[in-house]
């Protein structure tokens, strides 16, 4: 919440009016650093642990917030197809079409800017890596090749903005009149090197996290078979060497 805090409030919200590549790190941190720190503390969990449960048949935020879970739409949006195509999908709707230019010039365009990326962000980090209720994870296979495809377009979204000819909004970080820093043209390639690379080590992290996951979760798995083995004395074993058995004296009978 703290880096969330300094984002939309601190010194690079005030510069990336004025430089692209400030706005992509802005862009990059929101959309990825953050959900990265917000999921693990599982804040649905701890809505529904902390608001009390009205019992006068009215709705507070705990009846809102488990209708938002369980409705259709929730549901829509959290799945690890939606998010993942929302999550990369979104990055080449909003630069290459006027979404952008609303969300540069307009107030109410550059708050949703916010919370949609935010959102997009923490939907697409809640379906890899999230403890909270939802709709049922990916296993942990193609978990891992939801990230990689995700990791792959995010690195074709930032080499397009360095090797892009045009300037993005040229009558705007073109034609503001500043006389520091790099061109624009020189800040706008450096904002999609920010996109390509420090972009990237947010999904590092991630796979790392998913790593452990699995791991955790075979441990936990070896030991709840364990356990079934101890307490039927290895039945299931002893029915599958019995099955080889038979079938071995099968095949004999049918050789003779």
């Amino acid at each position: 919440m703290l880096l969330l805090f300094y984002i939309t409030n601190g010194g690079i919200n005030s510069y990336e009016m004025y430089l692209f590549s400030a706005h992509m790190g802005a862009h990059m941190t929101l959309g990825m650093m953050v959900p990265i720190l917000l999921v693990p503390g599982a804040p649905i969990t701890l809505a529904m642990r902390a608001i009390n449960k009205r019992s006068d048949g009215s709705r507070g935020g705990r009846e809102w917030i488990n209708i938002a879970i369980h409705s259709w739409y929730g549901k829509l949006i959290s799945h690890p197809l939606f998010a993942t195509i929302n999550f990369v999908g979104s990055l080449w709707l909003f630069y290459y079409t006027p979404v952008f230019r609303w969300a540069t010039s307009d107030h109410i365009g550059h708050e949703w800017m916010i919370v949609h990326f935010l959102l997009a962000g923490y939907l697409f980090v809640q379906s890899i890596i999230g403890i909270d209720p939802g709709p049922s994870r990916w296993p942990y296979p193609f978990r891992l090749v939801q990230l990689l495809a995700a990791m792959t377009v995010h690195a074709f979204f930032g080499l397009g903005i360095m090797s892009y000819e045009g300037l993005f909004l040229p009558d705007w970080y073109g034609a503001m009149g500043r006389t520091w820093g790099s061109t624009p043209m020189a800040d706008q390639q450096a904002g999609g090197a920010i996109a390509w690379s420090v972009g990237e080590i947010p999904n590092l992290i991630i796979a790392v996290v998913l790593a452990m996951q699995w791991s955790r979760s075979d441990a936990r798995l070896a030991k709840r078979t364990d356990r079934q083995a101890d307490r039927t004395d290895d039945a299931e074993l002893k029915a599958y060497n019995a099955m080889l058995g038979r079938l071995s004296t099968d095949d004999k009978a049918e050789g003779l």
